[in-house]
C-alpha cells in the first residue's frame, strides 16, 4: 500500500479536536488578514482601523461556515466510512477552492475590484492557500504529537504495570495489589488498592468507581463501559451483580432479601449497597462460588 492509500489518523477527525481546529484557523485568518492586508483589502476600504477589524471579521466568518459546512460533511462521512491521505488532500483542496470561489465573489459583486474574474479567483487561490495551509499544518503537527505522546503514557504505563505483574507473581492475576483502570482509548487513568474498592456503577458512556479514602466513599468517574472493565479484568476479582452494577467479592459483607429484591452491603463505614438483578443471579453465585473456592470439591 502506498503511503497516500493509508487510512488517516482517527485524531484528524475527532470531534473535540475538530472543534479546536476550526476556532484556531480563525483566529490565524483574522490576525493574517489585519497584519498583512491580503486581496488588497486595504485600498478596497475607506475605513478606520476598528471598522476594518469588523469588515475582516465578517470576512472570516464567512470562511469558517464554509470550513465548518466542509468539517461536518466530513465528520458524518468518516463516521460511515475512513478516508485516506489522497482523500483528505483532495478535501482540503475544494475548501480552498471553495474558499477563494467566495472571496472572489465578494470582491466582484460587492467591491467591484478588478475587471477580470478568473485574475481575481487566481489571486484569491493563492491568497486563501496561504491563509489557510499554515494553520492547517500547525494543527497537524500539534495533534500528531499530542497522539504519539498519550501513545508513548500508554506504553510506559503497561509497562509498570507488567513490572508489578511480574514482581509480585503469577498470584497477582488473581489478587491485584492495585486494580489499574483505562479508559475507553485504553489510557491509564486510575488505579485503586483492591481493599480500598467496593464496587462500581455504569453512567451512560462512563463508568463510576466507588472507593474507600481515609474510610470516607469516594468516587471517580471514566469514559468506558463495565463490558470492557469485566473483559479487561477477568482475574480481579470483579463480578457483575446487575446491568449496572460490578461489585469487589473481596469487600462484599453480606446479601440480603430485601421486598425489592437481593441487595449487596459491603464492609465498609458507608452504609452503602447495590442490587442483584434476576438476570445476574445465576452468573453472580457461580462467579462467587468459583472465586472464593466454595463451588471446587
Amino acid at each position: 500500500m502506498l503511503p497516500w492509500e493509508s487510512k488517516i489518523p482517527d485524531y484528524l477527525t475527532d470531534k473535540k479536536n475538530v472543534v479546536s481546529f476550526i476556532l484556531f484557523t480563525a483566529a490565524f485568518a483574522l490576525v493574517f488578514i489585519n497584519i498583512y492586508a491580503p486581496f488588497g483589502v486595504d485600498k478596497w476600504l475607506n475605513v478606520s482601523e476598528v471598522e476594518f477589524f469588523l469588515y475582516s471579521s465578517i470576512v472570516i466568518l464567512i470562511g469558517m461556515l464554509v470550513i465548518v459546512i466542509s468539517r461536518v460533511l466530513m465528520y458524518m462521512f468518516t463516521r460511515r466510512d475512513s478516508i485516506n491521505y489522497a482523500a483528505y488532500a483532495l478535501w482540503i483542496m475544494a475548501e480552498i477552492v471553495v474558499l477563494a470561489l467566495v472571496y472572489t465573489l465578494i470582491q466582484w459583486y460587492f467591491l467591484h475590484v478588478g475587471n477580470d474574474f478568473l485574475m481575481i479567483l487566481k489571486n484569491s487561490v493563492r491568497t486563501t492557500a496561504y491563509i489557510i495551509l499554515l494553520p492547517y499544518v500547525i494543527s497537524w503537527l500539534y495533534l500528531s504529537f499530542k497522539d504519539k505522546y498519550t501513545t508513548l503514557e500508554k506504553m510506559e504505563n503497561n509497562r509498570r504495570l507488567d513490572e508489578i505483574n511480574e514482581t509480585t507473581g503469577k498470584k497477582v492475576a488473581s489478587q491485584l495489589v492495585m486494580i489499574p483502570f483505562h479508559d475507553e482509548k485504553g489510557v491509564l487513568k486510575f488505579s485503586i488498592k483492591k481493599d480500598d474498592l467496593l464496587y462500581i456503577e455504569a453512567a451512560d458512556n462512563y463508568i463510576v468507581i466507588y472507593y474507600l479514602e481515609h474510610m470516607k466513599l469516594s468516587k471517580y468517574m471514566i469514559r468506558n463501559t463495565l463490558k470492557r472493565i469485566e473483559l479487561s479484568l477477568p482475574e480481579a476479582g470483579l463480578v457483575r451483580c446487575h446491568r449496572s452494577y460490578m461489585v469487589n467479592i473481596d469487600n462484599v459483607k453480606f446479601i440480603r432479601k430485601e421486598k425489592e429484591g437481593l441487595i449487596i452491603g459491603f464492609d465498609s463505614p458507608s452504609d452503602v449497597v447495590v442490587p442483584i438483578s434476576k438476570t445476574y443471579l445465576d452468573i453472580f453465585v457461580k462467579r462467587l462460588s468459583h472465586y472464593t473456592g466454595l463451588g471446587e470439591n
